[in-house]
């Protein structure tokens, strides 16, 4: 599966593919300071690990694959639905760098905290994790973004993160346990398809 995603994202951005870049983000950012204490020691395995609250953070084989698709730019601004822990939001500060923004949502609030406390930690200025309003998906006063990624399933497509993509926008989401990668261009919408995996459920409402 990722070497399949990275023949398709024949794309270089500073003279380095995109499957390059997201490698060297993510070796940036170490995933331990951003577990519990009692699963820091398995940070290395490839696989989703307990964060509480009924929460993981996600397998980093998962998070490369979504990485990739995102497509993330130098100076893009990024919207994190489903924060998390905040390690995917660190990651997209490295690839958005200085010049770009990312913000971070997180429904449950005592996790959006400390992610945004780890995140301030290792000095990402230009990224920020908050909790996610009632009633309320994504960060639509915020936007419109140039990427958004989605760590939770939804049933069906989100009209509302559609939305809130700018023009060109990509948004990769897992949709009914398919990976998504959506596109907007004027008022035209393509969606691609890129595997089976599985999510905790995205709260739509």
């Amino acid at each position: 599966m990722g070497t399949l995603v990275s023949r398709l994202l024949v794309r270089f951005h500073g003279g380095m593919a995109v499957d390059d870049r997201v490698r060297e983000a993510m070796a940036r950012v170490p995933r331990e300071t951003f577990l519990p204490d009692n699963v820091r020691a398995h940070a290395a395995e490839d696989r989703p690990l307990p964060i509480g609250h009924g929460v993981t953070n996600s397998q980093p084989f998962t998070v490369r694959t979504m990485l990739e698709l995102l497509d993330v730019r130098p100076g893009d601004s990024v919207l994190d639905v489903g924060a998390g822990s905040g390690w995917t939001t660190a990651i997209l500060a490295e690839l958005v760098g200085p010049g770009g923004t990312v913000l971070g949502t997180e429904r449950v609030a005592p996790l959006a905290r400390t992610a945004a406390e780890r995140v301030a930690f290792l000095g990402y200025r230009n990224a920020d994790v908050i909790p996610a309003l009632e009633g309320t998906l994504g960060a639509p006063e915020a936007g419109p973004f140039h990427r958004i990624l989605v760590s939770a399933e939804a049933r069906t497509l989100p009209q509302v993160l559609v939305d809130q993509l700018d023009d060109g926008g990509v948004l990769v989401l897992p949709v009914a346990g398919e990976m998504l990668r959506v596109r907007r261009a004027g008022g035209e919408i393509t969606t691609t398809a890129h595997g089976r995996f599985a999510f905790v459920p995205l709260i739509e409402g």
